[in-house]
């Protein structure tokens, strides 16, 4: 086997170290994303649902503990490497369509996690501006505010992903620490005060008649909180990180995929207790006109209940302890893109190698949020539709993969369960994009730059060497070897009969058209192509002779010129002779032969394979010879 030179993307790069932590400790890293949403969260309840908030966050919580936890338990099994739901889906399809379909899956993996950086900055600077201690200047500057926070989180990613970690875990602590603190003191109001339950009560009755009535407006209401259900795509996309046991290996990381349902199930079940504590004692304790914009209890119903309850120190506390977390909320989705990105996009070569590696990729992803934070001015609603449309079409594909994966192992009954649970989240998310239309067409913005920065990049990589590996079996190296004492002389074929006559007529063909003596150094090689979608792949070199006179090299790849000037390359790295290789010039246009070689592997081979070891070996007198007749 001989590695081909540093020009070739590398398939190695890692988006971080590869150190393992703890499963609660990664917990934490998702959880900033997941936690933070109780900063917002029961407002956006009791605006969309007033009353009926409680019951719509039970009919959520109950969708989260029987819907989208399973589906991300199978999710952890069928893909352990943090590719996520995206990888499942994949499978499905081949060639183009499955690369465009991951891009556009990408598109709105993108939208959710970008808009998760920028919106949580943008609402922890609205905290910031909203505290009744701050000073008035920052008033009228949350841009600013939230472009500062953004850059911070950009630098702590710049200094390690350990690093976040561990800033991830003192901020879910704190955080969850003092909402139980608040929900508690609320709710001991509320005991010694029981009229307010009484009241909240008839006005349920006033308003809806019957509790079939109110079930019915929450199960008409609840896409609405769809927010409450972020966290659960970061949580398998950074499970690569999870601590697994001693005995796991990358094919077979047992204990990972158990250590990352564990997350996955503490995560859902600690969120589902604090979203119905708090929607119910926000809905029960807080004015109803409070929630409205401008109110005090808008976007911050449980620092409302802090500052009423416990006072404007232990408030403030509360404050900065929310302020911190949804700052730090964009960590989840940062570390998610840094593992979504490099698995996909340089593998089709649908981005510059250097994606793979985490720094310049952290800064590129800090340049696009401060271009969001500016052209939404930091607004946090503006943001919001967009938010839910990438959470709800990430967990619908996830729940339309598992079902697909339960089908194919024959468990007919998961298979209907989890497709009823993907028809109510194809429900979820038409009622959000008819709500919130703006969301789809952000999505629809990100698919589209996604789509054009790819197909640039790839028509931009379409003339590298894209092989990683050339390995020659036992009859391929004699051959080689034997010829490398006087000449190597390679002759393109596209196989058709197999024959003897075809083999003849060629050889002849081929020492008429270049003057060549005889074809005692002739050596054929046969390109069959795989996936022309594929970018980069390990070339497998098999000799043979055919009807006892005809050697024939054959191998597989998604391009031909490209696998030619490969294994060209190889023959001469290891026999340190020049190899010939000749071609027949192929008939047709030009420019249509462009086309089919970037879209098919195929098409004018011969000029396409010469600037393939143009540009992979700059020094002509190392360059291998192409002739063409």
């Amino acid at each position: 086997m001989t590695a081909l030179p540093s020009t070739l993307p590398r398939t190695d790069i890692q988006p971080h170290d590869v150190r393992r932590h703890p499963w609660w400790k990664v917990m934490c890293l998702t959880g900033v994303d997941y936690f933070s949403t109780l900063g917002y969260q029961p407002g956006i309840a009791a605006l969309a649902a007033g009353a009926v908030a409680p019951v719509a966050t039970v009919v959520l919580v109950l969708l989260t503990l029987l819907g989208a936890l399973p589906v991300y338990r199978r999710v952890a099994a069928e893909s352990p490497h943090g590719q996520g739901s995206i990888s499942m889906l994949e499978r499905l399809l081949p060639f183009w369509r499955g690369k465009l379909f991951v891009l556009v899956l990408l598109g709105f993996a993108a939208t959710d996690f970008m808009i998760t950086i920028t919106l949580s900055a943008a609402d922890a600077s609205a905290h910031v501006t909203e505290n009744p201690h701050v000073p008035g200047f920052l008033h009228g500057h949350e841009v600013a505010l939230t472009l500062g926070l953004i850059a911070v989180l950009g630098a702590v990613f710049l200094r390690g992903f350990t690093e976040a970690i561990g800033v991830a875990v003192v901020l879910v602590v704190t955080y969850l620490f003092l909402n139980f603190v608040v929900i508690a003191v609320s709710a001991a109001h509320v005991l010694e005060h029981p009229h307010v339950v009484g009241d909240w009560m008839n006005l349920l009755r006033a308003e809806h008649g019957s509790a079939l009535a109110v079930v019915g407006v929450a199960l008409l209401v609840f896409p609405k909180l769809a927010l409450g259900l972020s966290g659960f795509e970061t949580g398998v996309a950074v499970m690569t990180h999870v601590e697994g046991d001693p005995t796991d290996t990358e094919e077979r990381p047992t204990g990972r995929i158990r250590n990352t349902k564990r997350l996955l199930v503490s995560a859902a079940v600690i969120m589902s207790v604090y979203l119905i504590a708090s929607s119910l004692v926000t809905t029960l304790l807080i004015p109803p006109k409070e929630f409205e914009d401008g109110g005090e209890a808008s976007g911050r119903a449980l620092a409302y209940l802090a500052h009423e309850y416990l006072g404007d120190t232990f408030g403030t506390a509360y404050d900065v302890s929310t302020i911190a977390i949804l700052w730090f909320a964009g960590a989840s989705a940062m570390a998610g893109l840094l593992n979504l990105i490099p698995r996909y996009l340089p593998r089709y070569g649908m981005a510059p190698e250097w994606a793979g590696a985490v720094r310049p990729l952290v800064l590129v992803l800090t340049a696009i949020a401060f271009g969001i934070t500016w052209v939404f001015q930091a607004d946090v609603n503006a943001q919001g539709g967009a938010y839910a449309t990438g959470v709800l079409v990430l967990i619908t594909s996830a729940a339309v993969a598992v079902t697909l994966a339960a089908r194919r192992a024959g468990q007919r009954t998961l298979a209907v369960a989890f497709a009823t649970v993907s028809l109510i989240f194809v429900y979820t998310t038409v009622v959000n994009v008819l709500e919130r239309p703006d969301g789809l067409k952000i999505g629809a913005m990100f698919i589209a730059a996604i789509l054009a920065v790819s197909i640039a990049s790839r028509l931009l990589r379409a003339f590298e060497l894209r092989t990683t590996h050339v390995r020659l079996d036992p009859t391929a190296e004699l051959f080689i070897r034997d010829c490398a004492r006087r000449s190597i002389r390679i002759v393109a074929n596209e196989p058709d009969a197999r024959d003897p006559d075809e083999y003849r007529r060629k050889a002849e063909q081929i020492l008429d058209d270049n003057d060549l003596p005889n074809a005692q150094d002739v050596i054929f090689v046969e390109v069959t192509l795989t996936d022309p979608s594929d970018f980069e792949s390990v070339i497998e070199v098999r000799g043979e002779v055919l009807h006892g006179m005809f050697r024939v090299l054959t191998l597989e790849s998604p391009t031909v010129p490209n696998a030619l000037a490969a294994l060209l390359l190889d023959i001469r790295d290891r026999t340190g002779a020049r190899p010939h290789i000749y071609f027949e010039w192929t008939e047709g246009s030009p420019i249509s032969n462009l086309l089919r070689f970037l879209l098919f592997g195929v098409g004018e081979v011969a000029p396409v394979t010469r600037e393939v070891l143009r540009r992979a070996e700059p020094d002509r007198r190392r360059r291998p010879h192409v002739h063409a007749g």
